[in-house]
């Protein structure tokens, strides 16, 4: 029981890292209905990021916890943003009217190429961090094994349910949202109707990366170590979270990303932890067969 209590816990907040990651996926599949196979690597490009910037607190000196998490953070949704914009014009915009496999072939080289540029510039060996957020609360015990709930896994699951809520009122209640669901709903009709698609476009790229960035950042801190290739793992798992969730919806994202945070967890502590990754992945093989549309997706209606 305890044992089990505590997989959840850490089921959670992977899954939050995960969620926060296939909203991005979602949201531009919702829009321009193409997937970002390049989002996997922004989530990395955001924790190199994140890691260049506590470092740089370092050595000047800022070592208080809550403060450098703060610039850590708010460096990286920065500079990440910035890189999410900069795949919109480069690996999207110029090939929007094309045949549908070509911004799909341009994400993918845009992706290989942020992993060797990372590689390149900052080294292929791993990047090991020091824990900035240490402690935790005990929140059970059953005779020797004590149930904890880590301060960073709080923060984990603060910051994630904070940065959905903000981009939940986002999309409902400011005019930013309205045009992202007018464009969703029908691209041309915004456009005729005054709504400038592409500011939208790239600004629903730029959200996606910021998203990545928190989830980047919160992996940083969480686990201590990434690498040039963490980008790729991450994001198919992310990808399968929203496609478990159902591609195009936002609850459903972060629905995926929770079940499998959770299906990774419990895979690794009561089985095999060689073959989380292969779970994960035949998640997503069942969900394509049986479930296409996904836990929360909805039938796609033709327009004629």
């Amino acid at each position: 029981m305890a044992y089990a209590l505590q997989q959840l816990i850490n089921g959670i907040s992977l899954g939050m890292i995960y969620g926060l990651i296939a909203v991005g996926y979602t949201m531009v599949y919702g829009i321009i209905g193409m997937i970002n196979f390049a989002h996997g690597d922004i989530f990395m490009i955001g924790a190199f990021v994140a890691l260049i910037a506590l470092l740089l607190l370092q050595l000047g000196g800022v070592m208080d916890g809550a403060a450098a998490i703060l610039l850590v953070l708010l460096f990286s949704i920065a500079v990440t943003g910035l890189y999410g914009w900069t795949t919109e014009r480069i690996a999207y915009r110029p090939l929007r009217g094309s045949f549908r496999l070509a911004p799909l072939i341009s994400a993918i080289g845009l992706s290989i190429v942020l992993q060797n540029f990372v590689q390149v510039s900052q080294g292929a060996r791993v990047k090991p961090v020091e824990a900035v957020v240490r402690g935790g609360v005990e929140v059970f015990r059953e005779g020797d094994f004590a149930v904890q709930l880590s301060y960073m896994q709080m923060l984990i699951i603060g910051t994630t349910l904070a940065a959905l809520a903000a981009f939940t009122i986002l999309v409902t209640r400011t005019p930013l949202g309205r045009a992202m669901r007018a464009c969703e709903q029908d691209r041309k009709m915004a456009a005729l109707l005054g709504i400038d698609t592409d500011r939208t476009i790239s600004l629903t790229f730029v959200i996606g990366a910021a998203l990545a960035a928190v989830a980047g950042t919160m992996y940083l801190l969480r686990y201590g170590v990434i690498d040039f290739y963490i980008g790729f793992l991450a994001g198919v798992k992310a990808f399968t979270a929203a496609v478990l969730g159902g591609i195009g919806s936002l609850p459903g994202a972060v629905l995926g990303g929770l079940l499998i945070g959770l299906i990774e967890t419990f895979w690794s502590a009561y089985f095999s932890v060689q073959y989380k990754d292969v779970a994960a992945f035949s998640i997503l093989v069942l969900t394509l067969i049986f479930l296409p549309t996904g836990l929360l997706g909805r039938q796609e209606v033709e327009k004629v």
